[in-house]
């Protein structure tokens, strides 16, 4: 039997931690070990830390992590952020390190990749870049370890909210890519790691510039110049938004944005990288500017359908992320002021969830899609179209009592599609804030006899506005188009103005 060599450490304020031996991963700075209780792991420094590394630490597992966890609701991004909770010296060798919680069971491969786990995967982390390319995917996955297109926007909307909590603190995590995110798509969760060289502007200024494909094009136009010249830029909340971005759309569309066929220098292939990421950067799906294009000729054949970028247009996630993409790869490519923030992000995704249809085709691998508003509507993915009546619900609220306004929200309806408190009242945003009673759905939708009907759950206000019929907890009325449904009396009640498109 062999047994388990244990080494101490201790923090500052005298706790103890006991962990094992033996290292199970290391990092660019850090070699990581599991604690003996099972509910944290160990990171310490390869090298000595200066002063002002230490006292970032101190301050991250202090006053910051005090100032985001222990307030009202700060357990819900225990879920979202891999926060160090304690600075440590190792008793044995006097390395400092940090304590960080033990990720999540769900965050580590249970199948592995495919043919019985042939990469050797199974139990080994989530890491984002699993996830972001065709090729590792769909030829390395399983296919019980992929997800499917809806689970990736809800991952999105975890990552854009994460992000948006640091950034509301004033800090920027500098090194935001698929490699410092975790995902899990088969349950739509996500979580940041790699915290502790956060960006405190002012104070504490980044370790690192970033990861490829991550890093904003100003930073890499820059990166040649002294670190301290004021024409150099540096990782920040603005090039959070870009690497924020960036992260969205290949999580989406399984390419990079930047990455297409235009080349400026044929003889260095390190200053064409450096020009096409950096000072000439450009959109590869720019409306007005074809020139970097995606080659199809040039990619795998697992690369070619999500490659094309004329089938699959980013507009196919729909209006509220096409706008952002634009400002994000277009407006604010090279203008950081202008890029879209991680609540617009945020707000945008949700949103989006609102828009997607339930692909008729059992077998489609994405098995959702935005729908395009259009009398023809079909799956992107498998060219399945959709067939019968489709209900769209525009939802419109008053901000004076009387008078109501288009909210530019819309909400699709499918079988079991559930209404929750924030579609029925305006004031009620769906975020981190919400209480457990805000959560519940309170009515749904359902195909009956070739009806559309909506079923009342909790909506103590639901009139039939045509009829002045009030619609009782239980009942249920039919969707009829152009009908309009009241949900709610309350402040921010919400007026449904209901289209019925009939697919073709």
């Amino acid at each position: 039997m062999v047994m388990t060599r244990v080494r101490r450490a201790h923090s500052e304020d005298g706790k103890a931690f006991e962990f094992e031996e033996t290292m199970i991963g290391s990092g660019g700075m850090k070699d990581v070990y599991f604690s003996m209780d099972g509910q944290n792991a160990v990171a310490f420094y390869r090298a000595a830390l200066d002063a002002t590394a230490m006292e970032r630490i101190n301050i991250l597992t202090g006053r910051y992590k005090e100032r985001i966890f222990e307030q009202d609701g700060g357990d819900y991004w225990k879920n979202l952020l891999c926060w160090p909770t304690h600075v440590v010296k190792d008793e044995q060798d006097g390395r400092v390190g940090i304590v960080m919680p033990k990720y999540q069971t769900h965050f580590f491969f249970e199948h592995g990749s495919f043919n019985n786990d042939v990469l050797g995967i199974c139990g080994k982390e989530k890491e984002g870049k699993w996830y972001a390319s065709p090729r590792n995917r769909f030829k390395f996955l399983a296919t019980n370890e992929r997800g499917n297109w809806l689970s990736y926007l809800r991952i999105c909307i975890l990552i854009a909210r994460a992000a948006k909590r640091l950034h509301a603190a004033g800090l920027a995590h500098s090194d935001l890519s698929y490699k410092n995110v975790l995902v899990d798509p088969v349950g739509g969760n996500a979580c940041i790691i790699d915290i502790d060289g956060l960006v405190v502007p002012g104070r504490f200024p980044p370790d690192v510039i970033g990861t490829p494909d991550f890093i904003a094009p100003e930073v890499i136009k820059t990166q040649n110049l002294q670190r301290d010249d004021p024409k150099r830029f540096l990782p920040s909340i603005d090039t959070d938004r870009y690497a924020l971005a960036v992260l969205i759309y290949i999580y989406m569309f399984l390419r990079h944005p930047l990455k297409g066929k235009k080349i400026h220098d044929i003889d260095d292939v390190d200053r064409d990288e450096q020009l096409s990421m950096g000072e000439k950067a450009l959109f590869v799906e720019h409306h007005s500017d074809s020139s970097n294009r995606i080659d199809k000729k040039i990619l795998r054949p697992e690369e070619t359908f999500w490659g094309d970028t004329n089938k699959l247009p980013y507009t196919i996630a729909g209006p509220y992320l096409a706008k952002l993409f634009e400002q994000a790869f277009i407006d604010g490519l090279h203008f950081p002021e202008a890029r879209p923030s991680a609540d617009e992000w945020e707000q945008a995704l949700i949103k989006t969830v609102d828009l997607v249809q339930p692909c008729a085709n059992k077998s489609c691998e994405q098995g959702w899609y935005v729908f395009d508003n259009s009398t023809r509507p079909k799956c992107p993915f498998c060219g399945t179209p959709h067939k019968g009546k489709l209900p769209i619900l525009n939802l419109y609220s008053s901000r004076d009592g009387a008078d109501f306004m288009p909210d530019n929200h819309r909400l699709m309806v499918y079988t079991n599609q559930a209404l929750f408190p924030w579609h029925v009242n305006r004031l009620i945003v769906p975020n981190e804030r919400m209480t457990d009673a805000q959560k519940e759905r309170v009515g749904y939708f359902v195909l009956h006899d070739q009806r559309w009907l909506l079923v009342n759950e909790n909506m103590l206000g639901l009139t039939d506005m045509t009829t002045k019929q009030a619609i009782t907890i239980g009942e249920h009325i039919e969707l009829k188009d152009g009908s309009q449904l009241l949900l709610s009396k309350e402040n921010g009640g919400r007026l449904v103005v209901v289209q019925m498109v009939t697919a073709r």
